[in-house]
């Protein structure tokens, strides 16, 4: 039985457009249309409010099996970028979020772009510190703590940061401060959805 068909008795639709799913985790047309945007040192799939129904499959749906299927073109703008990396890591969970829910999205995410480019995936951070997710926030998601993260261990380089989403900017920046200071000499970054375009920052 195709597993589409299986999905779609089941109830499932695409998370990405709502419709049938007539392949495994996402329909055909929603696969033809996942392709990478750069805007200076970032690349991302699209808008939240395009591609955020596949942010939230694989962040509370537990669609694992989307992390491949994301990481395929973010792997693929990277590789268009000419990025001279070091490794790829991911913007950390707290310990308590990471057990309740088995697992980091990001970190997903991160370890798929990193065996498609032939790089390592390391833990580079840890996350110290709590703070209200992102879209909770409103105008004080600018003013999260300096030491929100901790470098985990010693890099060099240039490093992909991988984060689900980009909303505000001040997460990706805490967590590039970090790894700034594990050694990285620059850093990238990659996102499924960007919330809001000004967080991307002015093109170079």
């Amino acid at each position: 039985m195709p597993w589409g068909w299986l999905e779609g008795l089941l109830g499932h639709a695409c998370p990405g457009c709502g419709g049938r799913l007539d392949q495994p985790l996402l329909c055909a047309s929603c696969r033809q249309g996942l392709r990478a945007e750069r805007h200076g040192e970032m690349v991302y799939l699209g808008l939240y409010g395009r591609v955020g129904g596949l942010v939230r499959a694989l962040k509370y749906g537990r669609r694992f099996g989307l992390a491949p299927l994301l990481a395929g073109p973010l792997a693929e703008g990277v590789r268009e970028a000419g990025w001279a990396l070091h490794g790829v890591t991911a913007v950390p969970t707290l310990l308590s979020r990471l057990l309740l829910r088995g697992y980091n999205p990001p970190e997903l995410l991160a370890q798929e772009v990193a065996r498609l480019l032939g790089l390592p995936y390391r833990r580079a951070l840890r996350r110290v510190r709590y703070a209200p997710s992102q879209p909770s926030r409103g105008r004080a998601r600018h003013k999260l703590p300096g030491d929100l993260f901790a470098p985990a261990l010693r890099v060099e380089g240039p490093w992909l940061l991988l984060d689900d989403v980009l909303t505000s900017g001040a997460t990706f920046l805490r967590a590039k401060e970090a790894l700034l200071r594990a050694g990285a000499s620059r850093v990238y970054g990659a996102f499924v959805a960007v919330r809001n375009p000004g967080a991307l920052g002015p093109y170079p």
